[in-house]
């Protein structure tokens, strides 16, 4: 299966955070899933981080293609038809970021490991946590 990490789930997963159900961690361990992490939680991140709305050890810069890396996590960029796929989406999710992981998911057909709940309401495969 090829998993679409939300933006939480991928911080959970460092932490090896209590937050990640049995099922979830077993998912995001299993070497026969394919794992990608957007752009847009990347940005995400950067943003909050510049903010000061989340901490990390290392600048954004620096952490995200590290634990990318060190977790075998595929880039998945954000493209023209991810852009324009989110612009047709119905409004029930309000968070940009969120509305591009769903598009990609969507164009890109993978499944969602995420805790938020308003996924529920879009047409997309979603791994609850």
């Amino acid at each position: 299966m090829k998993v679409l990490l939300d933006t939480h789930c991928w911080l959970w997963m460092l932490e090896d955070s209590e937050k990640l159900s049995a099922g979830a961690r077993a998912l995001v361990r299993d070497p026969e899933h394919e794992l990608f992490f957007s752009a847009a939680s990347a940005w995400e991140i950067a943003i909050k981080y510049a903010q000061g709305k989340l901490r990390l050890p290392q600048p954004p810069s620096t952490f995200v293609p590290h634990f990318m890396t060190a977790g075998g996590v595929g880039a998945l960029p954000i493209l023209h038809s991810h852009t324009l796929h989110a612009g047709n989406l119905p409004p029930h999710h309000r968070d940009p970021f969120d509305r591009m992981l769903i598009a990609q998911a969507q164009v890109e057909e993978l499944t969602v490991l995420t805790a938020d709940a308003v996924f529920g309401k879009y047409d997309v495969a979603i791994h609850w946590m």
